[in-house]
């Protein structure tokens, strides 16, 4: 029975926990965390709530409401963080794990410390300095530390195996303490210089180095004083860079929130030690939920997916769960996180800053989805189709001297790759050079699995299908899909600029055609203009189709031609052929072995060192060929 607001919500209990809404087909379209679970349902259910997002859509989806009690309001947002991971809710945060969150690494209780780039941040021990939003920031960063601290930055496998100084010995960024001698106190203290470094706390660096630079100089140790010198002024420098935005010396992370519809987009301005050191913007869609709902999962999701949390986040909302939410980022960091929201004073013009550039970022990609929508309306009106090309698919077939032969499916949606669409097609049928035979079995195998699935499956049929290749190629693709009753879907041929016989440019040189494409029914292909979005678009796809298809080709014919004459030998598995081959490291090595050195190597024996002595000896070894062979079994499309 369908849940009833008007019954249902005085059975549900007043004690926090986390609440869970699934539609007629029992599927999870939203996970939520409550205080007071009753309170919190009646919000979306209450005639007079001015929050009441989902109304429209309760009355579409809601069939059940499914309630969690928890024994209080942190374990309720552990819950929801859990879930949320676990079902992947259409209406909740969507937070993907982004691997461009990067971290330095020092683990300061070994013998010689090193500095080493890492994505997450684990409770080993070692200290983690970051994040770092960009890869050229932590490359400027690692540049400042190698060049003015020399800390090693090889792995612990080189760093013991080393016999001689590598070349950042050379190069003055490493003092050597795998081969020569160093001063252990010395480098330990290098190590803490760096820490501060990275800490962000440079004006104290900066003091304990001057410091330093003042004691070698009386001592006479001018090298020594030199060095010190150039560390304090890199530190000086990498400060100027930086603004400071806060007067206070603590650590924060300062979010701003921007709306329209369903529609958010989330900024995140990183301050350390009182300098704005970053900023990365995140844009959610189907967004139903109040704003300090998707807030506050968003957090929730953000923290638990290993970020590194500051002293304080500084909010545009008060959150209800704010307490608990300190109280659980409080226990990933080990020590007090304050969640505030300010009405005035410094922290609310931070919070300003952050919502303009979650504005910012909202009209950014906005604007770059209207010029990728765009180019697909000039592509339908340049080339006359059908459909607005929303889903493109393109095919390429590569082979290299009648060896090897296999297809690539490249897809755009929306004018951009969709790769996790790509397909590989190894040619099964078709034998020689027939590229139009070739192209006859791919299609076959795709539109036939096109056909048999609904629009918005993965395989469903595109609104263009472009063909690599003139009219030859499209003549194939329009012939296959009459063949299978295919309607409603544009073809077209895309070949490549042409050497125009006879003509020269101002220079003497050779003029070359525009890219050209073929249409079913016309004689005469349409070219496309220089330096418009639609050439763009087309070019970028077939570039994609042959890179695509070249490099499993590459792999097919390496994994082929890899196949040995021992591969046929009856007794010899996979196991046994490559203990073979790393004993002796070649056919001819191991045809030249002895019967008693062949037998020594691991799970062969007398009996099967016999077995292949004789097949070595055969007429049927003599006779292989390795481009007859078949390579592995690839993960390819049926």
């Amino acid at each position: 029975m369908a849940f009833n607001p008007e019954t249902d919500l005085d059975r549900i209990t007043t004690d926090p926990g986390v609440y869970i809404m699934k539609d007629r087909e029992a599927v999870i379209f939203y996970v939520g965390k409550a205080a007071n679970l009753r309170a919190r349902l009646r919000q979306y259910f209450g005639a007079s709530s001015d929050r009441r997002f989902f109304v429209g859509l309760l009355d579409r989806l809601l069939d059940d409401v499914e309630v969690i009690v928890t024994s209080n309001e942190k374990e309720a947002l552990i819950l929801e963080n859990e879930l949320i991971k676990k079902h992947q809710p259409r209406f909740n945060v969507e937070l993907k794990d982004d691997k461009n969150f990067l971290h330095l690494r020092i683990d300061d209780r070994v013998e010689w410390p090193r500095i080493d780039v890492v994505r997450r941040p684990r409770k080993d021990g070692a200290k983690y300095f970051g994040p770092y939003h960009s890869a050229s920031k932590i490359r400027e960063t690692l540049k400042v530390v190698e060049r003015h601290f020399q800390l090693r930055n090889c792995d612990d496998l080189s760093f013991k195996n080393r016999v001689r100084p590598c070349l950042q010995y050379q190069i003055k960024r490493c003092p050597g303490p795998c081969v020569m001698p160093v001063d252990r106190a010395e480098y330990q203290r290098g190590v803490q210089d760096v820490a501060l470094f990275l800490q962000g706390k440079r004006s104290e660096l900066v003091q304990q180095l001057q410091a330093k630079m003042l004691e070698a100089a009386e001592l006479l140790e001018f090298e020594r004083a030199a060095r010190y010198r150039d560390q304090m002024n890199a530190v000086s420098g990498s400060l100027e860079k930086q603004q400071i935005i806060q007067g206070n010396a603590v650590d924060q992370d300062v979010f701003g929130l921007y709306r329209q519809g369903s529609h958010v987009d989330i900024a995140a301005l990183f301050v350390r030690q009182g300098r704005l050191q970053g900023s990365r913007s995140f844009s959610f869609a189907d967004q139903e939920v109040p704003d300090t709902e998707v807030l506050g999962s968003f957090l929730n999701l953000y923290y638990h997916a290993g970020n590194d949390v500051p002293d304080e986040l500084v909010l545009p909302l008060t959150l209800e769960s704010a307490d608990a939410l300190g109280e659980r980022l409080g226990d990933l960091r080990g020590r007090r996180v304050e969640v505030r929201a300010p009405s005035r004073g410094p922290g609310r013009r931070l919070v300003e800053m952050a919502e303009k550039n979650a504005e910012q970022a909202f009209f950014q990609a906005r604007r770059a989805e209207a010029m990728q929508n765009g180019a697909l309306v000039k592509l339908k009106n340049r080339l006359r189709l059908a459909n607005l090309p929303f889903r493109i698919e393109c095919f390429d077939i590569s082979i290299f001297q009648g060896a090897a032969a296999v297809a690539s499916r490249v897809v755009f949606e929306g004018g951009v790759p969709k790769r996790a669409d790509y397909r590989h097609y190894k040619i099964r049928d078709v034998e020689g050079t027939d590229d139009f035979g070739m192209m006859r079995e791919v299609l076959l195998r795709r539109l036939k699995r096109g056909l048999e699935a609904e629009r918005g499956e993965p395989d469903a049929l595109p609104d263009l299908l472009v063909v690599d290749g003139g009219k030859g190629q499209l003549g194939v693709a329009t012939t296959v899909a009459a063949d299978l009753g295919v309607e409603g879907m544009d073809i077209v041929g895309l070949a490549k600029s042409r050497v125009l016989d006879g003509e020269r440019d101002a220079a003497g040189g050779t003029v070359r055609s525009s890219e050209r494409v073929f249409l079913p029914g016309r004689r005469d292909p349409i070219p496309l203009l220089s330096h418009t979005d639609e050439l763009h678009l087309m070019t970028f796809l077939r570039d994609e189709a042959h890179r695509f298809a070249i490099t499993f080709h590459r792999k097919v014919r390496d994994t082929s031609t890899l196949r040995t004459v021992i591969d046929d030998v009856p007794g010899i598995g996979p196991a046994r052929r490559r203990a073979l081959l790393r004993q002796f490291g070649s056919v001819e090595r191991l045809a030249a072995a002895t019967d008693a050195e062949i037998a020594a190597v691991p799970g062969i024996g007398p009996q099967k060192a016999a077995a292949l002595r004789a097949f070595l000896g055969s007429e049927e070894a003599g006779a292989y060929d390795a481009t007859d062979a078949v390579g592995t079994k690839d993960a390819t499309e049926p």
